[in-house]
């Protein structure tokens, strides 16, 4: 029998993953547009944040790693997509 939190806890997962990919896409494609780096940033930013969501589950899921070491990949993934995201507001 399958525990109703770990069922929570994919769909969360999946939903995020979802809404990374496609704020992804946009950013992608509005830097095609425009052609300017903050927006070609934004993608690279979002793209390894969602990268992140998506290594933590398969790191939990399939790797058999605890739960601190996975969010620590996870949260190092999340603070550089930000760092690139930063970097591309202040330029």
């Amino acid at each position: 029998m399958v525990d109703t939190t770990t069922v929570v806890l994919l769909v969360v997962r999946l939903v995020v993953l979802a809404l990374g990919i496609l704020i992804t896409y946009d950013s992608f494609e509005a830097y095609r547009r425009t052609g300017t780096y903050y927006m070609r940033n934004a993608a690279i930013g979002f793209g390894i944040i969602t990268l992140g969501v998506f290594i933590e589950g398969v790191l939990f899921e399939f790797g058999g790693l605890n739960l601190a070491v996975v969010h620590i990949v996870e949260s190092v993934a999340i603070a550089l997509g930000f760092l690139i995201l930063l970097i591309s507001l202040r330029r």
